[in-house]
């Protein structure tokens, strides 16, 4: 792979810690997210990946610590700003529009650019058309690059599980984002679904310059596609390194690469 220039720190988050009742979910988390990167989160089940995937895009309120993301400060984001900001976040469980074609899927993505008002929109007149035809234009670039051409039109709860997940992805590069958050990516895919969504997530980040953040659980894909990793067990970090750093960590090894890697 031809080295990249990786940027300065984007994203930063500093000692946070995040409960529900009695029960911690993230213990005193720190680590950070350089410009242009692939930065996965690993762990075993539980670990507290998801939840910090939440705290970053304003889902979840942590109880303690700071997030920095293009130098702003924050105790806690809410979900729009994190969005209008540019922040954009893919789930694990896919939460599409099953009934709604793919490019309508993905078109959802542009609702934040969409600058015309809602009137102006439902009547698709003048500027509002234009509008529409420029965001249709980029979804159409979207669709080209994930190869879902011959599915345009195709309701996307007919579509086989690996092209949803690959619709999900295509709806939040609608929105544009410099920092994406991919939450297991290639969950319930088979081989072949794993090794398209793996070229997918790097040419995201090397053709669109996209910053990513991914949760995988697939020990494999992570080495391949990382630039550094971070390792959470029981919501506290026990690893944070290159790939090959955090391989030959006893602890990472102990936690998690001991049962059957």
């Amino acid at each position: 792979m031809a080295t990249k220039q990786i940027g300065d720190v984007i994203l930063d988050v500093k000692n946070i810690s995040l409960s529900f009742g009695g029960v911690k979910a993230l213990t005193d988390i720190s680590f950070d997210v350089r410009e242009h990167e692939v930065r996965a989160i690993i762990g075993p089940n539980g670990a507290g990946k998801s939840s910090m995937l939440n705290c970053v895009n304003g889902v979840y309120r942590p109880q303690q610590g700071a997030i920095t993301f293009k130098g702003q400060t924050f105790s806690h984001m809410d979900s729009h700003q994190v969005a209008t900001m540019g922040i954009g976040r893919t789930f694990q469980n896919l939460a599409l529009f099953k009934g709604m074609s793919v490019i309508d899927n993905i078109m959802t993505g542009r609702n934040l650019r969409i600058k015309s008002n809602l009137f102006l929109q439902a009547l698709r007149i003048g500027p509002a058309q234009r509008e529409e035809e420029q965001h249709r234009e980029f979804v159409e670039h979207i669709i080209d690059f994930l190869e879902i051409q011959a599915h345009r039109k195709t309701p996307v709860g007919q579509l086989p599980y690996g092209l949803q997940k690959r619709v999900d992805l295509g709806r939040a590069l609608a929105m544009e984002p410099q920092l994406l958050l991919l939450d297991e990516p290639m969950a319930g895919m088979n081989v072949e679904e794993k090794q398209d969504m793996s070229r997918f997530v790097l040419d995201v980040n090397e053709e669109f310059g996209t910053t990513i953040v991914l949760i995988e659980h697939d020990m494999g894909v992570v080495m391949d596609i990382s630039d550094r990793v971070v390792v959470l067990d029981y919501g506290k970090k026990i690893g944070d390194g290159t790939p090959e750093e955090v391989r030959n960590n006893e602890e990472v090894i102990s936690a998690y690469l001991g049962t059957g890697h």
